[in-house]
């Protein structure tokens, strides 16, 4: 068996796969033993909201167990309190247990929307760390040198910066890497930052004298303004706990040089469907309708395709047609009157006076379709009256 079919669907959307020939090989043997491969992604709960970005390593683990094999999620219970340095210029300060298995329920909801849960096993690092006495930690520490470890460019930097570079932090490659070898991990997923600690993994299992990991690594997708990784901290990040709406909302924002990318790491595509995508990019196809299945695909993956359906009707009536959506959150007064600045705030519609400020500043604020310019206008709160704030945000005034 050469096993083409299954490298084609594990190699899509892979950026790097170390070594390619030992992952035929591991394949070649669960056929022969009819044993899954273990194939293994590690989170840290220092938060507990995914944005999409997170997720395509994972929706490469349900690849995986298409194929029939097992997802293991490890739960970082330790390394949350140590924070992973990679791509970070500063330490993270430590979680208590109880924030830690909070995090770790909300993540894996958002998880399961990719993930079989049958196929799931979940495991915390706490299960054999927490037996570990400092004999063995110092064993594990033996077994790679300070040389090793400034050769990764975030130690490196931060060492020649002068910046904050703690002991503990240096140990969280070690101990990721021990996570492979207690749960006996046949691959471990992750993104490309992700590869010294990977690595390490399998330098790790060699140690222990255990057949190596396969790394699959995965790209880092790009965020909504098309120009930095996603993340919450500048806003240009689809959540998981997105309403449809807004997922809808938010895929139509992204500039038409990230419609491949999205299609590649955010859909479930195969390879031949993303040959057609690419086509009619090359082609006379409008991007926006490339965009709207884009943004469908993408809601109907998280909730459904009547879900899909109902934020694509709802966007093409408050775009396509100029109208108001049919149905928006109520907002609840006694005021007769409030400041405008005041009622988009406390409404929720902006998290801060600066935010409502700038938003009203960019003409991007109206009542009952009529614009708001001043940042010191009281507005009359009628009965029904809609409050627009920016392109996809309305409420109702409900006056008790």
């Amino acid at each position: 068996m050469n096993f083409e079919n299954e490298l084609k669907i594990i190699t899509k959307s892979a950026e790097e796969i170390i070594p390619l020939e030992e992952l035929k090989a591991k394949l070649a043997k669960s056929a022969k033993t009819a044993k899954p491969l273990r194939v293994k992604y590690g989170i840290d709960p220092t938060g507990h909201e995914i944005h999409i970005g997170h997720l395509v390593p994972i929706r490469k683990m349900r690849d995986f167990q298409d194929l029939g094999h097992t997802g293991v999620i490890i739960i970082g219970d330790f390394t949350a309190q140590i924070g992973d340095p990679t791509g970070r210029d500063d330490s993270r300060p430590p979680l208590s247990h109880e924030q830690i298995k909070i995090n770790s329920e909300r993540y894996m909801d958002q998880l399961y929307t990719i993930l079989k849960p049958e196929q799931t096993e979940i495991r915390y690092q706490s299960e054999w760390f927490g037996k570990m006495g400092m004999a063995e930690v110092l064993k594990l520490l033996g077994k790679f040198t300070l040389a090793q470890f400034m050769a990764h460019d975030t130690f490196r930097n931060r060492y020649e910066q002068g910046l904050s570079l703690g002991m503990h932090e240096l140990m969280y490659p070690v101990l990721q890497g021990y996570d492979s070898v207690a749960i006996e991990s046949d691959v471990e997923l992750g993104a490309t930052e992700q590869k010294f600690n990977i690595l390490c993994g399998r330098d790790m299992q060699r140690y222990f004298g255990m057949e190596q990991q396969i790394a699959v690594l995965s790209p880092i997708l790009l965020g909504t303004d098309g120009v930095n990784k996603m993340g919450k901290s500048l806003n240009n990040y689809i959540a998981v706990f997105d309403v449809p709406s807004e997922k809808f909302g938010k895929v139509m924002s992204i500039p038409d040089s990230l419609i491949m990318n999205y299609y590649t790491y955010a859909t479930s595509y195969d390879a031949d469907q993303l040959d057609q995508v690419k086509q009619a990019l090359a082609g006379e196809t409008n991007p926006m309708i490339l965009k709207k299945q884009l943004a469908w695909e993408i809601v109907s993956l998280y909730h459904g395709a009547e879900e899909a359906d109902k934020a694509r009707e709802g966007f093409e009536k408050l775009f396509s047609k100029k109208e108001i959506p049919d149905e928006m959150p109520d907002y609840e007064v006694t005021e007769s009157s409030l400041k405008i600045v005041q009622l988009l705030v406390q409404s929720g519609l902006c998290a801060t006076n600066g935010e409502a400020k700038r938003l009203i500043q960019g003409g991007g604020v109206s009542l009952d379709g009529e614009k708001i310019t001043g940042f010191d206008s009281e507005v009359s709160l009628a009965d029904g009256a809609v409050l627009r704030a920016g392109k996809r945000k309305f409420i109702r005034i409900k006056r008790l």
